[in-house]
């Protein structure tokens, strides 16, 4: 069994020093912690697969194709593959639980 806690998850993510870390990587999934400092920049491109956020904590904006959407704490987003989006006008650091169906980069 794969069992994880969120506190060490977010240790870490910090100490890795960069913005995402996968952490589950099988055949048809994938999981990570995302971050994103307020004011920064979401600097992702489009992924192979289909993806879900999860919003820990924080408040930003999401744009998926031409759709603006406001989202925080508890907000649930899904990303269809090849899909642009992006977060920005991060007001509050950003802490996500991403999902990749199947898993990052196995379509790549």
């Amino acid at each position: 069994m794969n069992a994880f806690e969120m506190t060490t998850l977010l240790e870490e993510q910090a100490q890795s020093g960069r913005l995402y870390l996968e952490f589950l990587h099988v055949p048809s999934l994938s999981m990570g912690i995302y971050r994103l400092p307020a004011g920064g920049v979401d600097p992702q491109s489009p992924h192979t697969e289909d993806e879900v956020y999860c919003v820990v904590s924080g408040k930003a904006l999401i744009q998926v194709g031409d759709e603006d959407r406001s989202v925080g704490a508890s907000s649930v987003v899904y990303v269809a593959a090849n899909v642009s989006h992006r977060f920005h006008a991060i007001e509050e650091d950003l802490t996500l639980l991403v999902f990749f169906a199947p898993a990052e980069y196995s379509r790549a």
